[in-house]
């Protein structure tokens, strides 16, 4: 059985707080996709109770417009190709948003080792250009932190110096 407006208890706001809460929801949907967690928070944040929110939220998850495995592919396909970030780093952010340990395992296992390496080769290289002229070492260590701050491991950052002279 699914919980629509009808199944919201009248001691809960019935029909009118549950309308406005799905309001709510779909307007917060309007800009980008949101995880669940992500629009659990925000009903919460905008004095939504607990029941109403889950009984929103249940519902557009079963209208197709909340699906949490889909959100953390797309986060994590943007993530990778617009800010460079490792698998570490999207897993967290996914988790800060409310996805599932499973969904976010899932997904971090669709992210292969040569993906992440060229995703840190690009990254290096195109730190490493304007500051070539510096000093070889002042150079590994400024790569080797703009690596290391997106998350990559130690011993893909070293793979990555190697191979562009570092």
């Amino acid at each position: 059985m699914s919980i629509t407006r009808s199944h919201v208890p009248k001691e809960f706001g019935g029909v009118d707080l549950y309308e406005d809460a799905q309001s709510i929801a779909l307007i917060a949907l309007g800009p980008r996709a949101k995880s669940r967690g992500e629009l659990f928070t925000h009903l919460k944040k905008r004095g939504v109770t607990e029941d109403i929110a889950n009984a929103v939220l249940y519902r557009l998850q079963e209208q197709g417009f909340i699906d949490d495995e889909a959100f953390a592919r797309a986060w994590s396909e943007s993530r990778q190709r617009a800010k460079k970030l490792s698998k570490r780093m999207i897993a967290g952010e996914l988790r800060e948003k409310g996805i599932g340990a499973e969904i976010i395992e899932l997904v971090c296992s669709e992210i292969g080792h040569d993906a992440e390496y060229a995703i840190a080769l690009e990254m290096a290289q195109r730190k490493y250009r304007p500051i070539s002229h510096l000093d070889p070492e002042v150079a590994r260590r400024r790569v080797h932190g703009a690596l290391a701050r997106r998350g990559f491991s130690s011993s893909l950052i070293n793979d990555v110096l190697r191979e562009i002279g570092l």
